[in-house]
């Protein structure tokens, strides 16, 4: 919100300097984000001057340019060369020197000396659009007879500058969206502070009706969306462009003057946060307005020429036969004032925010009356702002007023009333600051004290502010008013001890597998946990009907709550690999989101949701690239499953606790999934199916695990980790080669060997497989590594054997294994 200094000094009497004006507005809950003096014309028209032409003659080496000489009051003349066809001699002219510094919108540009078709040229005779106090662009301003030479530009169009207030206003503060809105504040504070000041606005008696010729009939079929409507007609208006006060009032603060009747509902909107319209009466057939909303698929097309498709909940402002305005959000295409318009009819009005913010977002557009409405207006600021409004259109475009306010207001909107307790004030603030401070500053912000008692206060809130209707939101603007820096610190502290939980635990947990996967050569990464609905078609795990959706989306974009970390990752692989970083190697840490449709519940709806922290790893690339000591090579999922047995190692998960099986999850073209013994999968990891990584533009296989971390921290919530030294006594080795079915698998092998030996049985690995010649036919042959060990003694050669010959006997019983 942009807020001219000036501009703020004609609602309350302060003599603070910019500065202070600033710091104020921040201890009032207003932050300011910047303050910088502006001219109502960019650049201040510095270096530019007033000049006579002496000389204009035709320039030798072109059908167009002419070249000039030009007095600029400096001594000696200046030679331009200039391709305005309304140049000539004796004529008086802006004239931009060397050195003078022009705007295009953010764009700027040096005068310098240059040659023109060989002609050497020092300066430039500016066009009205090229210095920013016009839009003509058909020749250069000629100025009249007695414009003095030499005189700067600055002084002879009456620039002055202004100090430029850019506050940061927050959701709960939609009553500052104007100037006398940051003015009412301002005045508490100055009141607060012992400031001689007034607050005061614009009286309305100047408004009288001056006939009847154009009456509009109003009609609010909705009124839930539309609780007010207010308009007024006024005819034989001249649109032409505002006086030179209002355009400089509205450039100052970022806005582009349009013409008189537009810019005066611009006006109003800033100077009171009363969002405006104007139509052309003309164009309001029937000369009947309705409030109402358009049957679904209705195409409508804006003041800006962009055709939007209108649904049952987007609310228009409409004629007889069509809509003419997406109601508080963008006008019609046609529906607005021209050169040509003679008669208007001014809207002022009252939206529910719920209903403009959906439309806004629905269409993407965002406009400072939508981002008003959205957050809530005063509803019983609509009248006054249209007198205002047809009290300026009287004055500037000779309008008269030809008809009688309507005014629709079903239900009036009444102010709030709040019981606030003197004791609920000081325990909330922490200090006492005496009953009759605050009752001044309620006062000053303009609640009214309707009952009093030596208890408290009954108080009667403004309806402009709509986001105070409780006691602790009074209490908050009692602070702000008063100063928070004014709170002291107690000279004693209370605290209380508590010992570390659980989430102390999984956290201190988190930081640990954090360092460990960057110490592995990972990067982390943060996502959005809003996502793409289209990313979850046609896959059988993370359905549709499972998504957690949002009601009300900030695009079709963000449409969904994240079911899986894997597409957010993915964003990041592709980023990444399309600016040449191929080899990389990501972990995240992220909450997901689960709907089931089975658990629904209508009297307690958040049964069906489910939210749990995953931990994703992603792996592409090389895994080894460019060393001399090393040959290049590719990263797979073994280097994959590596990371994630480390991750389970260092929690302090047994290896015994895990099962591997293969994974259905159709993100994957091939997967292993990981269960404890509960049979709850804890993690999931595998090659991402082609068809993902064809929609995210990626060529190379990309590795991807996800571990649920929540499930994880359950299974070792209770384990410590324990230290003990490292065997004084060996480890023996001892291989087998196995002739087994190719049904087996690895992980019935390393079952039935952990269930045979728990004891000195410490590690089992295979290391080599092999099929084809010399098998038979459907059998595969594992060499497998047993490692035994007894941490108190030397194994003997008995025991070994014993263990061995069990463990033979038990593979050859349980899975049919031969030794070869």
């Amino acid at each position: 919100m942009n807020i001219s200094y000036k501009w703020l000094k004609e609602y309350v009497d302060f003599n603070l300097t910019p500065q202070k004006t600033a710091e104020v507005l921040t201890s009032c809950g207003l932050e300011v984000d910047s303050l910088e003096e502006v001219q109502t014309i960019k650049g201040g028209l510095k270096g530019l001057y007033v000049g006579e032409v002496l000389t204009c003659e035709a320039h030798p080496n072109s059908d167009h340019l002419h070249i000039t000489t030009v007095d600029l009051g400096k001594g000696e003349p200046s030679q331009i060369v200039c391709g305005a066809p309304n140049v000539a001699a004796g004529q008086k002219v802006i004239v931009a020197d060397v050195g003078a510094v022009l705007y295009d919108g953010d764009n700027e540009f040096v005068i310098k000396k240059s040659k023109l078709r060989g002609v050497e040229s020092f300066g430039m005779i500016c066009a009205e659009d090229e210095i920013g106090v016009g839009s003509a662009h058909d020749g250069i301003i000629v100025l009249p007879a007695d414009a003095k030479v030499g005189q700067p530009a600055a002084e002879y169009y009456n620039l002055e500058s202004d100090w430029l207030i850019e506050i940061d206003i927050t959701a709960n503060h939609a009553d500052a969206l104007s100037h006398y809105g940051v003015a009412r504040d301002l005045y508490a504070w100055l009141v607060q502070n012992g400031y001689e000041t007034t607050l005061k606005r614009p009286s309305c008696d100047a408004f009288k009706v001056d006939n009847n010729n154009l009456p509009i009939a109003v009609t609010i079929e909705n009124t839930d969306a539309c609780k007010r409507y207010a308009c007024v007609s006024i005819t034989d208006c001249e649109v032409k462009e505002s006086p030179e006060w209002l355009q400089n009032k509205l450039r100052t603060i970022g806005l582009r003057p349009i013409n008189n009747i537009v810019d005066i509902t611009n006006y109003v909107m800033m100077a009171y946060g009363q969002p405006m319209h104007c139509f052309d009466a003309d164009m309001v057939k029937g000369h009947h307005i309705i409030v109402k909303t358009q049957p679904e698929g209705t195409k409508f097309v804006t003041l800006d020429g962009e055709e939007h498709t209108l649904g049952a909940t987007d609310l228009s402002i409409c004629n007889a036969e069509e809509p003419m305005c997406i109601a508080g959000v963008f006008g019609g295409k046609g529906s607005g004032t021209y050169e040509t318009t003679r008669n208007v009819v001014l809207e002022s009005a009252y939206f529910h925010p719920t209903w403009i913010r959906k439309s806004a977002r629905r269409h993407g557009l965002s406009t400072d009356s939508s981002y008003r409405f959205e957050r809530g207006i005063d509803p019983n600021g609509t009248v006054y702002a249209l007198k205002q409004a047809a009290i300026l259109c009287k004055e500037l475009a000779g309008g008269k007023i030809s008809m009688d306010i309507k005014d629709v207001y079903p239900e009036p909107i009444a102010d709030f009333h709040v019981d606030l307790r003197y004791d609920y004030v000081s325990q909330l603030i922490g200090k006492e600051i005496g009953n009759d401070v605050i009752k001044s500053i309620v006062t000053s912000l303009g609640m009214q004290i309707q009952q009093e008692s030596s208890e408290g206060l009954m108080l009667k809130v403004p309806s402009y502010r709509v986001d105070v209707q409780r006691p602790c939101d009074v209490v908050e603007d009692i602070l702000r008013i008063y100063g928070y820096n004014n709170v002291e610190i107690p000279t004693q502290l209370k605290s209380s001890l508590t010992v570390l939980g659980n989430e102390d635990k999984e956290h201190k947990l988190e930081t640990l597998i954090g360092e460990q996967l960057v110490g592995a050569g990972f990067n982390e990464i943060l996502n959005n946990s809003l996502t793409k609905v289209n990313y979850y078609e046609g896959l059988n795990c993370y359905t549709e009907e499972t998504c957690v959706k949002l009601m009300n989306p900030l695009s079709t974009d963000l449409g969904m709550m994240r079911q899986t970390l894997l597409f957010g990752g993915l964003e990041s692989v592709s980023r990444n690999a399309n600016r040449q970083n191929q080899n990389l190697r990501f972990f995240e840490f992220g909450n997901c989101y689960h709907y089931c449709p089975e658990k629904a519940n209508e009297e307690c709806p958040v049964k069906a949701y489910t939210e749990e922290m995953h931990l994703g790893l992603w792996v592409t690339g090389k895994r080894v690239e460019g060393s001399w000591l090393h040959p290049d090579e590719q990263s797979s999922f073994y280097e994959l499953n590596g990371y994630v047995q480390n991750i389970f190692a260092r929690l302090g998960v047994p290896a015994g606790l895990l099962v591997y099986e293969t994974s259905e999850n159709n993100i994957f073209s091939y997967a292993m999934k990981v269960m404890n013994r509960g049979e709850k999968v804890v993690a999931e990891l595998g090659y991402v199916a082609d068809g993902i990584l064809k929609n995210f533009g990626l060529n190379n296989q990309v590795f991807f695990a996800d571990l649920n971390w929540t499930s994880i921290m359950k299974m070792v919530s209770k384990k410590d980790v324990e230290f003990k030294e490292i065997s004084k006594f060996p480890a023996v080795s001892r291989d087998l080669a196995l002739l087994l079915d190719k049904s087996v698998l690895f992980k019935d092998v390393v079952s039935v060997a952990t269930q045979t030996e728990k004891k000195l049985l410490k590690k089992v690995e295979l290391f080599d497989v092999y099929e084809g010649k010399n098998l038979p036919e459907g059998k595969k042959s594992y060499a497998v590594n047993f490692i035994l060990q007894d941490e108190n003694a030397t194994l003997k050669d008995k025991q070994i054997e014993a263990i061995m010959q069990k463990l033979i006997a038990n593979l050859k019983g349980k899975l049919a294994a031969e030794l070869r």
